[in-house]
């Protein structure tokens, strides 16, 4: 196998011994196949969860915080009327002792995007770290 003896010629002829390469690729597509399987795939995500009981969507629902942008330039706080000047210090008021600092601004169907991106700049200024936009879908659950 390592030579091939004869020939046409008379003369010895060498050839390459193929059988050391193929064991040695015969392993390393068992290791590919062994290690295959382990490495990780997709992304991590977090399902969302069932309330188990109404008392701790009660909490959720006082942890919440949503400043709603009406369409003539009021604005609220969870059903608490302020006004501009009075958005970012009653902000700060309300997140000063909160670990999360999560809001949410909901805007009317006719008002302009100014008044809801002054709106998070107020906010960011206040110091809350994410923000997030409730439209009428999200709030139908659509």
């Amino acid at each position: 196998m390592g030579m091939d003896v004869g020939g046409e010629s008379g003369g010895s002829m060498a050839s390459p011994n193929v059988v050391p390469l193929i064991d040695i690729l015969l392993v390393l597509i068992i290791i590919f196949m062994v290690i295959t399987p382990l490495t990780p795939k997709g992304l991590d995500t977090l399902v969302p969860q069932p309330s188990p009981n109404q008392q701790q969507s009660q909490e959720l629902e006082n942890k919440t915080v949503v400043v709603q942008v009406a369409s003539n330039g009021k604005l609220k706080i969870n059903n608490e009327d302020t006004n501009w000047d009075g958005l970012g210090p009653r902000m700060e008021q309300i997140f000063k002792e909160r670990a999360e600092k999560i809001a949410f601004v909901k805007g009317d169907n006719d008002v302009l995007f100014m008044d809801v991106a002054r709106a998070i700049d107020i906010m960011r200024g206040a110091g809350i770290d994410k923000i997030g936009l409730i439209t009428a879908k999200l709030e139908a659950g659509q």
